[in-house]
């Protein structure tokens, strides 16, 4: 990293910070459904909804930005991205109903779709090809980073300004188009493609690819599933079962996303020496033994300890996920198939805060008990899926296109 020349340090700062301030809007709702439930006269299953709704059109906004960012160039759409993330952030802050949260939770969901595979390809395809594995980590660390900035504003900020001030906080992130407006370029690689005028027809590739795209589906379900499962209701589970107040879950909030980015970072860079696939299936193993201590201790302290552990090793594993997905799919499709996928894995995994949260009603309250059977099921499948997939670690994305390894899923 430290023999990046500044434009790659740029784009690196660029694409971590959109993903990170993406993720910040995202996790402000976890911290406050409760609250919102409350305002709204309604239980949190309901509130829990818009987090389903959100995940659920993320795939149009993967397919439908990635596309304009296959065709004109990574950098503008991803401007665009962040004004549109912001702006519906702001409007979640005035709604009158629970309809209208709703369906601003909905739009904002589309454009949060969209950033992930944008800002992705745009860092991989402009850092060192030795450094990917690295920056894949740092590049995935911006989700526990944006959670530990909701973390920190919830404990400074929510006494003083309620939920609806939260919300207004999540438009800042329009902050960062000047940096990227002044000092982040294009990609060389998409400069290059289109210097070439490829082809970026998208179902071309997805019927050549068909096996690699259901299968990419599949984990990153699973992926997201493991993410999702360990995060979105671990503050209400904090609040609700355990009773701690907002400062107690705001602390325990930033040990772990602490934890997140170190594993996220970690694991990444172990993937350059062991390969992608073996430092994913470490990382998921890892997180079995943590779940007593994670869902089913007592006391703060406790409690804390196996949230630290636990996600290191859940964003340990998606360190790995943006390079290895950049380098798994052809050479045209970067920014819109690994974003696509995932997002559609998402999808899949929608469901989660609400299968949680009506799984722990059903017994009582017991949100430890709903986190613990989705995170388990899910690290297991983690570690079969990913032993059939095929290592990527070595391959140059930067070369030519008669140059790079054909690495689709055999």
């Amino acid at each position: 990293m430290f023999n990046w020349t500044s434009t790659q340090r740029n784009v690196a700062f660029a694409s971590f910070a959109s993903w990170t301030l993406d993720a910040f809007d995202f996790f402000i709702l976890v911290f406050v459904l409760s609250d919102i439930a409350a305002n709204f006269h309604t239980g949190i299953p309901a509130v829990s909804l818009s987090i389903m709704l959100t995940l659920a059109v993320r795939p149009i906004g993967a397919l439908l930005f990635g596309r304009l960012a296959e065709k004109y160039g990574r950098r503008p759409i991803l401007m665009v991205n962040i004004v549109m993330f912001s702006l519906f952030e702001l409007l979640s802050a005035w709604s009158p109903s629970l309809g209208a949260f709703l369906l601003f939770r909905v739009i904002y969901g589309v454009a949060m779709g969209g950033v992930w595979g944008v800002a992705s390809s745009l860092a991989m395809e402009t850092i060192p090809d030795r450094s990917r594995g690295m920056m894949s980590g740092i590049f995935q660390a911006g989700y526990p980073c944006g959670y530990l900035l909701a973390s920190v504003v919830f404990g400074l900020c929510y006494s003083l300004v309620g939920w609806r001030g939260m919300f207004l906080i999540g438009a800042l992130p329009i902050l960062l188009l000047p940096f990227i407006y002044f000092k982040v370029p294009e990609s060389p690689v998409w400069l290059a493609a289109r210097a070439r005028k490829e082809s970026v027809a998208l179902l071309p590739v997805l019927r050549s690819h068909w096996k690699l795209c259901i299968y990419l589906v599949l984990l990153m379900a699973c992926f997201n599933f493991f993410s999702h499962g360990t995060q979105d209701l671990y503050p209400t589970f904090l609040k609700v079962q355990h009773g701690f107040d907002p400062h107690t879950v705001s602390i325990i909030a930033i040990c772990y996303n602490i934890a997140a980015m170190m594993g996220g970072v970690f694991f990444g860079t172990l993937s350059e020496k062991t390969g992608r696939k073996k430092a994913i299936m470490i990382a998921a193993f890892l997180a079995l033994p943590v779940l007593p201590l994670w869902a089913f201790s007592t006391g703060s302290v406790m409690i804390g300890l196996g949230a630290f552990l636990m996600q290191f090793m859940v964003q340990g594993a998606w360190g790995v996920v943006p390079g290895w997905l950049t380098e798994l799919v052809p050479a045209n499709t970067r920014a819109v198939l690994p974003g696509f996928v995932y997002q559609l894995g998402n999808l899949v995994a929608s469901v989660n805060a609400t299968l949680q949260s009506s799984v722990a009603e059903a017994h009582g309250n017991n949100y430890g008990l709903a986190m613990a059977i989705v995170a388990g099921i899910v690290a297991v499948l983690i570690c079969i899926l990913v032993s059939f997939g095929r290592e990527t670690r070595g391959i140059e994305i930067s070369a030519a296109p008669d140059a790079q390894t054909d690495h689709r899923l055999k």
